[in-house]
Order: structure tokens, then C-alpha cells, then sequence
């Protein structure tokens, strides 16, 4: 088996330790090297090459979506799982979309981290069942000329809106993704638009009314 390089970006090293350990137990053949910030993890990129980079999205000097094309510029044909606390079913389909070869949630098993690991080295696209579900959904719904709620948001309004279900106020959007507060303003106003809905309020239920609607296909 030919030696597989890894590169794990997280920012707590408790659990940096513990995803490493993992892959060794199941690898046979692996270096697993590792980052905390963004900018380490481009350092790191320069230097050697990698066949995999396991993500988490939420790490100092991130930019969501657009790590990926920035990874990419440095090593166009690295692989990348994002590997995240964000709720599956309301982002894993943005990022697979945005050109990450599988996703994977925090709280997954061990056995769901060996085959998404492995299914992604070996050049395929990991997601798990219940957004294979949510895949199967939107083929119906495309066929039927309708589209998931969530599916017509850019991913800087996902991002955004993210926010906004979290508590967080427009200047503090603003300071956290270095944009001005009026681009901010536009933005949840589109999201407000599109979700048709006209309050931080409504877009929690109308979000939760999403998510219990692609669950609610899932096998018991």
C-alpha cells in the first residue's frame, strides 16, 4: 500500500489527537500531519504535498466556502473532507456543491470516519445517508420544477444566515467576515426574500420545518 499523506485542520487539539489516532488504528500506511489556523494549514500546503486535507470549516483565518478554491490553488488535486459540527442537512449539499469531495458531521462514528476517509482516497464522494436522502429529494423536486428552500441560497446567504440563527447581530456579521454592515443588511434582506419570510423568527421555523421535512425520509 503506497503511504498516504493527511493533513487534519482543527483548531482543538483534543480533538486534532483524537481523529489522528483513529486513522492510524485503521491505516496501515499514513502520515497525519496537522494544522490549527488557516494560515498554517497554507503554509503547510506549499511545503508537501498531501492527498487528503480533513477540514473543519470553523477555524482561525477561515473564509467558509472559499477555503476550498484557496486549497486548491496551492494543490489542485487534493482531496478535501469537511469534517464539521454545522448541521449536515443544511450545509453538506453547499459544500459538496462548492467542490468538497465528501462532508462529514463531528458526531459521526468511527466506523463512519474509516469509510469516509477511505471512500474519499480512493476518489469518491462521501456524504451520508440521510443527505443521500436529501439528494434523492432534490432529483424529485428538480423533476417536479420546484427547489429545496435552503438549495436557492448563495453560500455567502447560507453563511449569513447561519449567523443570524445563532444570535448574531449585523455589526458583529460584519466584523466577523470583515464586510460592511450595510452588505450585511443586503444580504439577510435577500435571504429574508427568498425564504420569504420577514424575521429572524420565521427563518428559525421555517429552517426547522426544512430539516424535519428531509429527516422525516430517512429509514427508522
Amino acid at each position: 500500500m503506497n503511504l498516504k499523506a493527511i493533513l487534519l485542520v482543527e483548531d482543538h487539539s483534543i480533538v486534532r489527537m483524537g481523529v489522528k489516532l483513529l486513522i492510524e488504528d485503521f491505516m496501515s500506511s499514513v502520515v497525519v500531519s496537522e494544522a490549527g489556523t488557516f494560515n498554517e494549514t497554507l503554509k503547510m500546503l506549499h511545503n508537501r504535498h498531501f492527498d487528503l486535507v480533513i477540514l473543519d470549516i470553523r477555524i482561525p483565518g477561515g473564509d467558509a466556502f472559499n477555503m476550498i478554491p484557496r486549497i486548491r490553488s496551492v494543490q489542485e488535486k487534493v482531496k478535501i473532507l469537511i469534517f464539521s459540527s454545522q448541521e449536515e442537512e443544511l450545509y453538506a449539499l453547499h459544500y459538496v456543491k462548492a467542490g468538497a469531495n465528501g462532508f462529514l458531521p463531528k458526531d459521526t462514528s468511527n466506523e463512519e470516519l474509516e469509510r469516509a476517509v477511505t471512500t474519499v482516497l480512493s476518489g469518491g464522494t462521501y456524504v451520508t445517508s440521510l443527505v443521500r436522502q436529501q439528494l434523492d429529494n432534490n432529483t424529485l423536486l428538480e423533476r417536479e420544477s420546484r427547489e429545496s428552500p435552503l438549495e436557492i441560497l448563495s453560500n455567502r446567504e447560507l453563511e449569513i444566515m447561519d449567523m443570524l440563527l445563532t444570535g448574531k447581530w449585523t455589526k458583529d456579521i460584519a466584523i466577523d467576515l470583515n464586510i460592511k454592515e450595510s452588505t450585511v443588511s443586503t444580504y439577510k434582506a435577500r435571504i429574508f426574500e427568498k425564504l420569504e419570510v420577514t424575521n429572524v423568527l420565521e427563518l428559525f421555523k421555517k429552517v426547522e420545518i426544512y430539516k424535519k421535512h428531509n429527516t422525516s425520509f430517512l429509514p427508522s
